[in-house]
């Protein structure tokens, strides 16, 4: 196993994670930060997502052939448990995010209602 190529793979996966989450829960926040129109907001959902597919898909790539070749001598004090670890704590907030996203209301209905206002079923 050629511990540092299967570790560049899974930081490529890292950063495909990290991708997959700004482009699945911060698209809105990112377009309001550059005062962006609609249209560009999904667009950045879009090419989120495929550059997160490209890159994570080549990190797997990477990190099968990195198990697949035979170790140099160097390898030896590559350590790949760190970045295991964060590969997890990202796949943990991307749960997170997503149960959280989907029990909180919507903007529009977290506001209270005013005197005189009602409820539309």
């Amino acid at each position: 196993m050629r511990k540092r190529t299967v570790r560049n793979g899974m930081r490529l996966v890292m950063a495909a994670l990290i991708l997959i989450v700004l482009a699945s829960f911060y698209h809105v926040q990112l377009s309001d930060l550059f005062s962006l129109s609609l249209g560009a907001e999904s667009r950045i959902y879009r090419l989120g997502m495929f550059w997160a597919a490209a890159i994570g898909g080549y990190g797997v790539v990477m990190a099968a052939f990195g198990f697949a070749l035979s170790p140099l001598k160097n390898d030896a004090q590559v350590r790949i448990l760190p970045v295991f670890i964060g590969i997890s704590v990202l796949v943990f907030l991307f749960f997170y995010l997503l149960t959280t996203s989907m029990q909180t209301p919507e903007r529009d209905e977290q506001r209270p209602l005013r005197p005189g206002e009602t409820i539309t079923i």
